[in-house]
């Protein structure tokens, strides 16, 4: 994979996380910025074992709140790549995580740090708020 800052050659670890993954010479992020789609089945790999905080939206693609706040939550994951990861679970696909993370109303942001929830925030929220909230994790 070329890292898209210096455009260097660099080797992925296949027992690591991807989107961890920085460039040897310059130590750039080498996925691209934006929110990562979790699953059932990815959901503990990629939220629980992240050695980065998380926030996770859990979302639906019917609710309107939940696409209001989609572009923000492209624009913090953009602003805060490589120290926090974005990610998205659609909670009609994945019912056992969303029972499991109790989601009763969405959208819902979990604000995850070591796999722990340290912050909650239910509905749609202007980007200041959700930014402030999100510094409990950072």
């Amino acid at each position: 994979m070329y890292c898209p800052s210096c455009h260097t050659p660099n080797r992925l670890d296949p027992s690591k996380d991807p989107q961890e993954a920085r460039c040897g010479k310059c130590g750039a992020p080498l996925t691209p910025a934006g929110p990562v789609v979790v699953t059932d089945g990815t959901f503990d790999q990629m939220v629980l074992r992240s050695t980065l905080p998380v926030l996770l939206d859990l979302w639906a693609p019917w609710c309107g709140p939940c696409r209001t706040i989609a572009p923000i939550l492209e624009d913090l994951s953009r602003k805060y790549h490589g120290r926090l990861r974005v990610a998205k679970l659609n909670v009609d696909e994945n019912p056992y995580t969303a029972r499991q993370m109790e989601a009763m109303s969405i959208p819902l942001l979990l604000f995850l740090k070591g796999g722990t929830v340290v912050g909650k925030l239910v509905g749609a929220y202007p980007a200041h708020e959700i930014e402030r909230a999100l510094q409990s994790v950072l």
